[in-house]
């Protein structure tokens, strides 16, 4: 009897042991993420749409107005784009939308179809002082809320400059199942990262393009990380990729916007799909006013190719006023 209550409590002690470091290392990640919100508040302005709070970053005051929109899961768009915005602020007043669930914005228990995402960035835009019509610097999912902006309100949207940016064919052809299986995935990911299980493993964001191209100065690579803690994976990133195929097939089913101009940077394709350069060019291949350039580098092109995007775009939006 005394040897089975002595096995019973080792394996009670067994059983406590993960639970109660699981507690101390969430207990530690909730103390943390409050210091760091204190040590880190947000760079830009902080606005109230649609219930939540919504992260809007701007500098340079030139006379045109670049909108950046972030790609799904950029945890931190305000910092991720610098590389590239830094290039153009000397002359042109740059503007970077936080969505919800995105750096320093509220994750929001809001709908993300197209309709509710869009006219979430155009009333952040508004609140915040922002003036159209806007030049759209659109990376990978955002690609689709960039046109379809162009689709609903061509006044507001003067050209697209896809940063490696999606279009709806792409999401069409992945399928409606693959993409809720990989909301569900980011959702298990989410409760990774809620749980602090994510400040055991540095590398997962060490590695970003952002942390690694020599960009940011150490105090932004600090608050980078402090981002990533609160606002990586969130259950509104989740939602996005689910509402993904419907919102694709919303955009696919109006007429291209196709008097506006473009001017796409694409990837090899390697982290995104096979095909990736004719998916796109072959979207692109009906507007009146089309420019792509293929980049030999990943899927974070902005961070990657950033002299040449920003030296090319430059050019592009020249040529838009002559």
């Amino acid at each position: 009897m005394r040897l089975r209550r002595r096995i019973l409590r080792i394996i009670l002690f067994l059983l406590a042991v993960p639970v109660i470091l699981c507690g101390a290392l969430y207990g530690f990640h909730k103390i943390s993420l409050w210091d760091e919100s204190r040590n880190y508040p947000p760079v830009g302005k902080m606005v109230e749409v649609n219930g939540h709070q919504m992260h809007v970053y701007g500098e340079g005051n030139g006379n045109e107005t670049l909108v950046f929109l972030s790609g799904s899961g950029t945890a931190a768009p305000a910092l991720d784009f610098k590389a590239l915005y830094s290039r153009l602020s000397d002359q042109y007043h740059i503007v970077v939308v936080e969505r919800a669930g995105y750096g320093f914005s509220e994750t929001a228990d809001v709908p993300r179809d197209i309709d509710t995402v869009l006219e979430e960035t155009r009333s952040a835009l508004t609140l915040s002082g922002e003036n159209g019509p806007y030049i759209l610097f659109p990376h990978s999912l955002s690609g689709i809320e960039a046109l379809y902006w162009g689709q609903k309100y061509p006044d507001e949207v003067k050209a697209i400059i896809g940063l490696d940016a999606a279009v709806p064919t792409l999401y069409l052809s992945w399928g409606k199942q693959l993409l809720e299986d990989t909301a569900d995935h980011m959702k298990l990911l989410s409760f990774f990262y809620r749980s602090g299980l994510v400040r055991l493993q540095p590398e997962i964001y060490n590695t970003d393009p952002a942390m690694t191209m020599d960009v940011l100065s150490d105090e932004e690579k600090g608050m980078y990380r402090a981002v990533v803690m609160r606002s990586f994976m969130t259950g509104s990133m989740a939602d996005e990729a689910r509402s993904c195929y419907d919102n694709a097939v919303n955009v696919d089913s109006l007429g291209k916007p196709v008097k506006i101009p473009v001017y796409y940077f694409i990837s090899d394709g390697s982290q995104v799909t096979p095909g990736w350069w004719d998916t796109v060019t072959d979207y692109l291949s009906s507007f009146e006013n089309a420019h792509y350039m293929f980049l030999d580098c990943g899927h974070y092109v902005h961070d990657e190719m950033p002299d040449v995007i920003a030296g090319e775009s430059i050019n592009f939006m020249k040529s838009l006023t002559k």
